[in-house]
């Protein structure tokens, strides 16, 4: 199995896709800030249909 890692993986000794440096890549922030309602997650959409508890602008959002 190839993990993209140094040698006998990959001859690219750079970057590997095992190890602490790859949690840091994989766990990169995504922002949605301008982000169309209708293409952002379930969760996140201004309707909130899951009544997830979230704080919006610093402030408890009350479940509808």
């Amino acid at each position: 199995m190839v993990h993209g890692g140094p040698f006998p993986a990959t001859s690219d000794s750079k970057s590997t896709s095992v190890g602490s440096l790859a949690i840091d890549r994989f766990l990169r922030p995504v922002a949605y800030q301008n982000f169309p309602d209708q293409l952002r997650p379930a969760a996140l959409q201004d309707a909130n249909p899951w009544k997830v508890n979230r704080l919006i602008d610093g402030k408890p959002e009350q479940s509808r």
